[in-house]
């Protein structure tokens, strides 16, 4: 079987879990967080716009995303 070598931006994909961590940590430690998404998940003020951002993903940016 061949493997293919893919080029990529993500210096240390080991750091995933420690990442997906800090999220989980910012959605439960942060209820304001945590009440804004599920609000806009339900109301959807957004449906059918297009939206284009640029930023940092941060903890917090990331449970909006």
């Amino acid at each position: 079987m061949e493997t293919t070598t893919v080029a990529s931006h993500i210096a240390d994909a080991n750091l995933a879990d420690a990442g997906r961590n800090r999220i989980e940590w910012a959605e439960r430690d942060m209820p304001v967080l945590r009440a804004i998404r599920e609000r806009f998940a339900k109301e959807k003020p957004l449906a059918g716009q297009r939206i284009t951002a640029c930023l940092h993903v941060t903890t917090e940016t990331a449970n909006l995303m």
